[in-house]
């Protein structure tokens, strides 16, 4: 119908009831539910990803309170709107008692003095402020307004929770109202491409449905020629009315045709998940950049969890490159910093870049053999006494009782090393780590034999120790 909303316009939640998800802020006696049922004062900052629910909670928290509800988003407004909005807010409550809450959409977008004049309004109750963001606010929002606000974290929605919401709007009258149905595997595919995002599965929903009922007004006039079905068509499970005949069933080619994204043949819980995540491993291990951006961009696509993703990377880092690139390992963690401040879809960038890096560099698992080794020492009882001359000499009575007695500052020697025991007798020639010849572990081996000859004494021979 030409002029009618988007589908999910039509079905933003009206009550807290009809909220799916976040039930950690909406259980009895929370601080978002008393703010809707007790008319409270406190302002606050709703933090989530996209299609969680901040714009809907807003809209809620403004009508089940009877308020005057104004919204600005960061993207368009100035100060001037700002201060214009306040400016009405002081008078409609000097005039008639009303209470204001100002919804500001994007609000880690306004820069400092458009926050800092946002604060009166804040401290003095002239507004409820309820501002959303996709970005951390403790990076992106000014702390004098985050601190006279209550900070609500919005989860990522289920994949239950957007089933729920995707047979709410083929039932719901402001939706299908039962005139389209979903094939097993087309609600996957919504599901998949939502990616916790209900906004997203909606509008992929809307895009297939639409699509599925103008072909079929399309074809009407011919259909209309073919006699009406026998009533025994519906077999031995019973009468099939007229009505069901008439559903739209939306399966995976029309969504693929209608939303331009194929369907990845992905289980997040099954083998394709292991078998991807197991090929994107072993490419960036093997050195296969290309091979490791197709399984990234492949897990992307099907709903993987990202931070899953940086988690894996952050592990290769250490276990397949380790010292032979000591920077691999910040590049993995300020890629899984990068997912936490900016999210998807721009943080795929972040993910992309440590990916080639972790595939390009050198490659060495002496890291994780040496603490494998020293760990099967300790579980095997070989850990003696600390030395008495390493042990803490800061409490009353330390030397008295030997500790600290002997220790040699290194600091205090030319070079900053020194001849001194430090394993517990029994480990003094053990050889835990055992650096490869890739990348910077060429230089570490030749700084490492040196350590060991001085403090240890030329003469001594370590013992490498296997896992």
């Amino acid at each position: 119908m030409a002029g009618r909303a988007p589908l999910a316009a039509r079905l933003r939640p009206e009550h807290l009831d009809e909220v799916v998800g976040q039930r950690h802020l909406l259980g009895a006696g929370s601080p978002l539910r008393r703010l809707v049922e007790g008319g409270g004062t406190t302002s606050v900052i709703l933090w989530g990803p996209p299609g969680t629910g901040k714009t809907t909670l807003a809209h809620i928290v403004s009508r089940a309170t009877g308020r005057r509800f104004r919204e600005l988003s960061a993207v368009t407004a100035g100060v001037k709107d700002v201060r214009a909005v306040i400016d009405e807010a002081r008078a409609a409550r000097s005039a008639s008692g009303a209470r204001t809450v100002l919804f500001i959409d994007e609000v880690h977008r306004f820069t400092r003095t458009q926050q800092d004049a946002l604060l009166p309004s804040v401290e003095h109750g002239w507004v409820t402020l309820v501002a959303a963001t996709t970005e951390n606010p403790f990076f992106s929002v000014v702390s004098p307004l985050l601190s006279r606000s209550l900070l609500l974290t919005l989860e990522p929605l289920t994949d239950d929770d957007i089933r729920g919401v995707v047979d709410r709007a083929l039932r719901d009258p402001r939706g299908y109202d039962g005139r389209v149905e979903l094939t097993g595997a087309g609600r996957d595919h919504v599901v998949r491409l939502a990616g916790g995002d209900a906004r997203r599965a909606l509008t992929v929903l809307e895009a297939g449905a639409e699509a599925l009922l103008a072909a079929a007004d399309t074809a009407a006039p011919a259909d209309t020629a073919a006699p009406a079905a026998p009533a025994d068509t519906a077999g031995a499970g019973g009468r099939r009315d007229v009505a069901v005949l008439d559903v739209a069933v939306l399966d995976v080619d029309v969504l693929e045709q209608a939303v331009n994204r194929a369907a990845v043949r992905y289980d997040r819980s099954g083998d394709q998940h292991y078998d991807v995540t197991s090929a994107f491993i072993k490419s960036m291990r093997g050195g296969d950049a290309d091979a490791a951006l197709h399984y990234l961009a492949r897990m992307l696509e099907a709903g993987e969890d990202p931070r899953f993703i940086a988690r894996r990377m952050i592990i290769l880092a250490s276990e397949d490159v380790g010292m032979a690139d000591p920077g691999a390992l910040a590049v993995a963690v300020a890629a899984g910093q990068a997912l936490d401040l900016v999210g998807l879809p721009e943080a795929r960038l972040a993910l992309a870049q440590a990916v080639i890096h972790l595939a390009l560099a050198p490659k060495s698992n002496a890291v994780i053999r040496a603490i494998d080794a020293a760990t099967a020492d300790v579980r095997a009882g070989r850990a003696g006494p600390v030395p008495p001359h390493l042990r803490d000499a800061h409490y009353p009575g330390a030397a008295r009782a030997g500790s600290g007695a002997g220790y040699r500052y290194p600091h205090d020697a030319p070079g900053g090393v020194v001849r001194q025991q430090y394993p517990p007798e029994g480990l003094t020639a053990a050889d835990y780590y055992l650096p490869g010849t890739n990348g910077f572990e060429r230089r570490a081996a030749e700084r490492l034999r040196e350590l060991r000859e001085t403090v240890r004494g030329a003469a001594e021979h370590g013992t490498a120790r296997e896992p």
